[in-house]
């Protein structure tokens, strides 16, 4: 028997693309997924979460570091697949109240993909179910802006922060690189700062060097024009996907826009990681204090960075075999002081 909250597939409009398919019956619109599927899940230590990964996208990017997954089914990845809302509400909940969820303070469940856009009944239904377990349960939400108007509207109404990516500012560039205009996304943007502004984690913009770099001033002068106090994150572009052969920005790259957004007038500005064309001065720092040849040392600075017990990787002798502290979970924070 179909339940209500699956009713929002029978003819959706959930995002901007308003396809108006019958996603019960097996019918896909611009995304390509019927019924939500799950890529999976993860205790997040950033966010302090239970992160659920959704299949499926709104946008077709050329830079898409999860493409396989973005792109489901057409990559050929296979993942989780569908589950129950009330069983992921137990489980999400099992995994915040476990010891290592206590230990990373986690205290909220988050929606990330992909774009978790496309799945907002079933993710609602999900929030609910792990609510009534856990009254006052944090929900998180990652989007790349291109929902409708009512869409949005609802997703402020039940999460407790929302992540919104502005790509570019220019029509021709948001095409270029997402397959979508920009223009629900700087009003989707807009609405957000207007009406939900205390539910903003953050407004985000990846640097695409000589695609979008010369717009990220664009955008904070945009996001400023409405409310300076903002957050808006400048964060480098990763070679992937379609553009595993472009470079991503210098250090000094980013340094130079950063610069440029803190004249537009927003107060909460932060920009960081570059593409790195040397290794890292903390891993020749401690590679300098290891024995072994060049290469090995290196490695094996890596890896004590990380957190290894041991210098020569010997894991089936070593005392943590089975609880290896080297195994990180956001390698991102590997070069973090």
């Amino acid at each position: 028997m179909e339940e209500e909250w699956e009713r929002g597939f029978k003819n959706c409009e959930l995002c901007e693309w308003k396809c108006g398919v019958n996603r019960l019956e097996g019918e896909v619109g611009v995304c390509g997924v019927g019924m939500p599927e799950i890529a999976y899940c993860n205790l997040a230590q950033v966010l302090q979460s239970y992160s659920v990964t959704m299949l499926g996208c709104s946008f077709k990017c050329i830079y898409c570091n999860a493409y396989r997954l973005s792109q489901y089914p057409g990559s050929g990845w296979f993942y989780q697949g569908y589950v129950e809302p009330s069983e992921l509400a137990s489980e999400a909940i099992y995994r915040i109240d476990s010891r290592e969820g206590k230990v990373m303070g986690v205290d909220k469940i988050s929606f990330t993909g992909g774009e978790p856009t496309i799945h907002l009944p079933y993710i609602k239904r999900v929030a609910e179910e792990a609510r009534k377990k856990m009254p006052g349960l944090g929900v998180g939400f990652a989007t790349n802006g291109f929902a409708s108007l009512a869409t949005l509207k609802e997703i402020i109404s039940f999460c407790s922060y929302v992540t919104f990516e502005l790509k570019a500012f220019n029509d021709d560039t948001h095409r270029a690189i997402t397959g979508a205009p920009v223009e629900p996304v700087l009003r989707n943007a807009e609405y957000l700062i207007k009406s939900g502004k205390e539910k903003i984690r953050a407004i985000r913009t990846i640097v695409i060097p000589g695609i979008n770099d010369k717009e990220i001033k664009d955008i904070a002068e945009f996001i400023a024009s409405i409310d300076p106090s903002v957050p808006f994150r400048i964060i480098p572009f990763r070679p992937n996907y379609i553009l595993y052969y472009h470079p991503g920005p210098t250090k000094e790259r980013m340094e130079e826009i950063g610069k440029e957004v803190l004249k537009t007038g927003l107060e909460d500005v932060w920009w960081g990681g570059y593409y790195p064309v040397d290794v890292s001065e903390r891993v020749n720092e401690i590679a300098g204090e290891l024995k072994g040849n060049e290469g090995a040392r290196i490695g094996f600075a890596y890896s004590k960075l990380a957190g290894c017990i041991t210098e020569n990787r010997n894991c089936g002798e070593c005392s943590m075999k089975l609880n290896c502290p080297a195994g990180l979970k956001e390698p991102w924070l590997l070069d973090v002081e």
